[in-house]
């Protein structure tokens, strides 16, 4: 009995659907008998009249001159990177953020600052190189190291600037 109750569903079920197919058809049919095809024709190719380039004494315009802005001549200062020959000295491998001055060593009238690279110490005196930008030691005092650095400005010319570092003790004194 229970079969053929659902038998009987299914049946009223597809027979609905059927309804809507026929729907469907004759809306489509109808549509169909006022639609016609149209395609625009395409438009006529203009000719455009031949025009040579004939630069007299003027720059191509693809130039590299033309594109790249003249750069000027880098300032004469003492870069160490003209002498090749100089021997690297191992604290230029270190960026200078990552240096700390822990101590000041003084023999005579001589003075000496103790840098902390790493888990390392390294002496340095006036004249030593440290950091990545080329940095010489210019001044060493009780409480700091003053350095020259040379940077590398956006024209490939280069550029002087004074940093310093400060003895380790008094910068956590500060704080």
């Amino acid at each position: 009995m229970r079969g053929a109750l659902v038998l009987l569903i299914c049946g009223a079920l597809v027979a609905g659907c059927a309804d809507e197919q026929e729907n469907i058809q004759q809306w489509m049919s109808e549509q169909a008998v006022g639609m016609r095809g149209a395609v625009k024709p395409i438009p006529e190719i203009k000719i455009y009249p031949v025009v040579d380039f004939a630069p007299a004494d003027t720059l191509e315009p693809f130039n590299v001159a033309r594109i790249e802005p003249a750069k000027p001549d880098k300032p004469k200062l003492n870069d160490p990177r003209l002498d090749p020959d100089r021997q690297r000295e191992p604290l230029e491998a270190f960026p200078l953020e990552s240096l700390k001055m822990v101590g000041v060593l003084r023999q005579g009238k001589e003075i000496h600052a103790l840098i902390q690279a790493d888990n390392a110490l390294y002496q340095v005196h006036v004249g030593n190189f440290m950091g990545r930008n080329y940095g010489k030691v210019t001044a060493i005092t009780d409480e700091a190291l003053e350095l020259q650095e040379l940077i590398e400005d956006m024209n490939d010319g280069w550029v002087e600037r004074i940093s310093s570092l400060q003895l380790q003790e008094r910068q956590e004194a500060g704080r």
